[in-house]
This record gives structure tokens, sequence and C-alpha cells, in this order.
């Protein structure tokens, strides 16, 4: 028998704190923080019920690559994205049923 209480939150793991630091400290910290948090939640129940910690690693992993692509993404965004010579996809695919 645990002595903690069932509905009680769990730590979050040492990566999962340092990720959650690290995403408090970015300019999108006031969306991103909480989506993390109900990712984490989310993962947590699931890790809960499957007796697996692979939920909890995939929210990890797939956070710290979000990070990672972070700056890439804004670099795209305000370089002005000239698109001029992209083809529109409904031209390439006709007309859908």
């Amino acid at each position: 028998m645990s002595a903690q209480h069932e509905e009680a939150p769990a730590p979050p793991s040492p990566a999962a704190a340092q990720l959650l630091a690290q995403i408090r400290t970015d300019r999108r910290a006031a969306t991103w923080g909480p989506a993390f948090e109900r990712d984490w939640a989310k993962a947590l129940e699931d890790s809960r019920h499957t007796y697996s910690l692979t939920p909890l690693h995939d929210v990890v992993r797939t956070w710290q690559m979000r990070l990672a692509a972070a700056p890439a993404v804004d670099a795209y965004l305000e370089s002005g994205r000239d698109e001029t010579s992209f083809v529109d996809l409904a031209d390439v695919l006709g007309a859908q049923l």
C-alpha cells in the first residue's frame, strides 16, 4: 500500500521539471506552459492506467523537439515567407468529391 494518497499529483520527473522551466522562459510561455502541463497531466493519467512510462517520455520528447524547432520556425516566419512561386494544393488535386 502506498503512503501517498491516490489523487495526489505526482511531482514531475527531473527532465519534465527542467523542460517546464525552459518553457516558462520562452516568449510563448503564456500558451505553452499550460499546454505542457495539460499534456503532462494526461500522460500521467495514461501511465497510471497502463503501468507504462512511455506516455511521459513521449510528452518530454515531443516538447523537447518543439522547443528545439521554435527558433527555426521564428526565423522562417520573420523572413517574409515569399510564397509567390508556390502552387495552390487545390489546383494540383482538382475538385474534391
